[in-house]
């Protein structure tokens, strides 16, 4: 056993020495998915076992078979709004501002981030519609602003008349109607996020009553998604990066079933990177899940001891991301470096609307 803790701390130790540029991948531009499939649970699913493969490749719709009863399947039920607002300056030049959470109960005041970010400073404004224009109030550190929405609407039907699904950039089209429904997961019920908790994106009803079938629990929790996971990582060192604060909660009853499953044995599958940084946020050193809300700023990198999951099902990341080097420390830099070459040989689709991988 002495030998054995030795040999992983070794490895933990040279997992702590990488550089942002170890990961970085070249991904061929075919590959980036603009568009989710027709069926939800028809995506590809890279299977990887740890620590050392093999890869296995399957579809999404198979994941319920690779589960146990007593296992906990942990998903993230937040919805994203309609966030990106598109308009003019006064001068008639085009502008967008990406609303990123409210600063005051009315909903009026927000905190967002501009573009042209160096037009737009305090005391100039956005034209939406004649029914919302967007007031710049203050600078935020970071490049961020304070903006004020003005309209005679409640906000609420403000931004859904007005506001545009805020897809990413890599995906080259303007958002339309089909993107209001698969830009959400089937289970999304708290609104706060600006990106979808895309690992979600694959599941169906179909599916969820497959994994329910074989006595698994779907437990919910819920995590804000801001702007700040998807910014490159543009220091060397990654420890000298640092995430913006996203909202999450952990109400006791999905506290109780994680709790509950490990007690009894089960294996807690994390769906999505936004799932395990909330999990391991609020876990103490054994495991165990603690109930409560706040703001998270935790940055899982390789090294990272994971004390709440099990499993991870994810999509494929950017590279230099901080979602890759999760994924990374969960499953091991070489192992998971390795099954995105395999995925881009397969043809595997990248990205938000992209395939899956789940790593045992």
């Amino acid at each position: 056993m002495e030998g054995a803790a030795c040999s992983r701390a070794t490895a933990d130790r040279a997992e702590e020495r990488l550089t942002t540029g170890d990961f970085d991948y070249t991904l061929d531009e075919c590959l980036i998915a603009q568009r989710p499939l027709p069926i939800r649970d028809s995506s590809r699913l890279l299977v990887v076992r740890r620590p050392a493969g093999p890869l296995e490749d399957t579809t999404f719709a198979a994941l319920p078979g690779l589960m146990s009863p007593g296992d906990v399947l942990v998903v993230n039920d937040t919805r994203v709004f309609p966030a990106r607002l598109i308009g003019r300056k006064p001068t008639g030049a085009a502008a967008e501002v990406l609303l990123v959470r409210p600063l005051d109960s009315s909903a009026c005041v927000w905190h967002a981030l501009v573009r042209p970010g160096g037009k737009l400073k305090p005391g100039r404004s956005v034209k939406v519609t004649d029914e919302l224009v967007v007031e710049i109030e203050d600078s935020l550190e970071g490049g961020g602003r304070v903006v004020r929405l003005v309209t005679p609407l409640p906000v609420r039907e403000a931004l859904s008349r007005f506001g545009h699904v805020p897809l990413p950039p890599y995906i080259r089209r303007e958002d339309d109607a089909d993107d209001v429904a698969r830009y959400q997961t089937v289970y999304g019920r708290q609104t706060g996020s600006v990106a979808a908790p895309t690992a979600g994106l694959h599941f169906s009803e179909r599916t969820l009553r497959a994994i329910e079938s074989r006595g698994v629990e779907i437990a919910m929790v819920t995590l804000h998604i801001g702007p700040g996971t998807f910014r490159p990582v543009e220091v060397d060192d990654p420890s000298q990066h640092r995430l913006e604060p996203e909202f999450y909660r952990v109400a006791p009853a999905a506290a109780a079933a994680i709790n509950r499953a490990q007690r009894a044995g089960g294996a807690v599958w994390a769906v999505g990177t936004t799932v395990v940084r909330t999990l391991e946020t609020v876990s103490d050193p054994d495991g165990r899940v603690t109930p409560g809300e706040g703001w998270s700023r935790l940055f899982v990198r390789p090294g990272f001891r994971f004390r709440a999951i099990d499993h991870l099902i994810t999509n494929f990341h950017l590279p230099r991301s901080t979602l890759l080097m999760l994924v990374s420390a969960f499953g091991g830099h070489d192992l998971i470096m390795s099954a995105y070459r395999h995925a881009m040989r397969r043809g595997y689709r990248f990205y938000s609307y992209g395939d899956a991988t789940v790593i045992l």
